[in-house]
């Protein structure tokens, strides 16, 4: 197993890279064309049938289970009591098309990677549900055009129609929400869709919206649920982003201050949601002995261990998580910016795993 986790680290690898030598070399210009599909959006079918297996990357039932991996020293709970929603981040790079097809080989391979790296944090403190959906490919976020748009509204009409098949499925259990990314823009509009104002959202133990920026005044009030004010809380949403000093997040806030917010109002200039993963507090500062553990690979790649005391964390500015001057050394898998956007989950991930079993203790009291 920890030679697959090696694999994710290589997804990673090839995710990031494709970004950030675009960019450094050619700037954002040419990585848009490098990147952004030409084509029109296809317009897609209905969404599948979930209650089919192959529809999940992950699900209780399913062989292989990429979501329960675990480094050495953890094991996945047997029957946890609560019930996992997981959205994986962006794993499709083609410009060929705005959507991924739910076959293409490579994409569904990353996106099991991904699993590992970070839907694994949660095996713990629940069962884990991934689904398999047609997600925008990467050039979508490098664009307003809008086809982007289209390619997510698409993308969202699969994962919601997992969700409804995820909730059928997960019983009364306690339920924890959680994406990356796109998988976190996701969740976002799951949540204001989905959860705000109906029963349902009384079952949430937590929902981690990480990799993707919330505002607190033009998105937070229409998401159903407030942000984690702390530790110990449950019903809440915890974000984060994480950057090493010196920090330039302009590729991000460049595009987020030019919408609107769920809401309705600008985003531009408001603060974002910034939970420390290290202590589960708003706003909060923790030293690196505040970390349990995160993910890395050996030098040599033949193995995955979690290293202890990682890094620091703290919430600054607008709300950015800021990793210290000295992380470890990523090599150019860091996005422009020292932005460690890839590395949101992995650098805290036994953090995470403490925090959504924490969590669901209070949940259940």
């Amino acid at each position: 197993m920890a030679r697959k986790f090696l694999y994710g680290i290589v997804g990673l690898i090839v995710l990031a890279t494709a970004a950030t030598f675009a960019f450094r070399f050619w700037g954002i210009e040419l990585l848009r064309q490098a990147m952004v599909p030409s084509a029109n959006v296809v317009q897609l079918s209905p969404p599948g049938d979930y209650s089919k297996a192959d529809l999940w990357l992950a699900r209780p039932d399913k062989p292989g289970n990429p979501a329960l991996w675990t480094p050495a020293g953890f094991t996945p709970a047997e029957n946890p009591p609560a019930a996992v929603f997981f959205i994986h981040p962006t794993s499709f790079l083609d410009r060929s098309a705005w959507n991924a097809p739910l076959n293409d080989a490579t994409a569904n391979s990353r996106a099991e990677l991904f699993l590992r790296g970070q839907a694994s944090a949660f095996n713990g403190a629940g069962l884990v549900w991934a689904p398999r959906y047609r997600q925008a490919t990467f050039g979508a976020f490098l664009t307003s055009k809008q086809q982007a748009q289209q390619a997510l509204d698409f993308a969202y009409r699969d994962v919601a129609a997992a969700f409804d098949q995820f909730l059928k499925e997960a019983g009364n259990r306690p339920i924890i929400l959680a994406g990356h990314s796109q998988g976190a823009l996701h969740l976002t509009r799951l949540l204001a869709e989905r959860v705000a104002g109906t029963p349902l959202a009384k079952r949430i133990v937590a929902a981690y919206v990480v990799g993707w920026p919330v505002s607190i005044t033009a998105d937070l009030p229409r998401l159903g649920l407030p942000a984690c004010a702390g530790p110990d809380e449950s019903g809440c949403i915890l974000s984060w982003q994480s950057f090493s000093d010196p920090a330039d997040p302009s590729l991000i806030l460049d595009t987020f201050d030019q919408t609107n917010g769920f809401t309705g109002l600008p985003r531009k200039g408001t603060p974002m949601v910034c939970t420390n993963p290290l202590t589960g507090k708003p706003n909060d500062s923790a030293g690196a002995e505040a970390n349990l553990g995160g993910l890395l690979p050996s030098k040599d790649l033949t193995s995955a261990v979690l290293s202890k005391n990682l890094v620091p964390a703290r919430c600054e500015g607008r709300g950015f998580l800021m990793i210290g001057t000295t992380p470890p050394d990523l090599g150019p898998y860091v996005l422009p910016g020292n932005n460690y956007h890839v590395f949101d989950y992995s650098l805290f991930w036994a953090n995470i795993r403490a925090d959504a079993e924490r969590r669901l203790k209070a949940f259940s009291k």
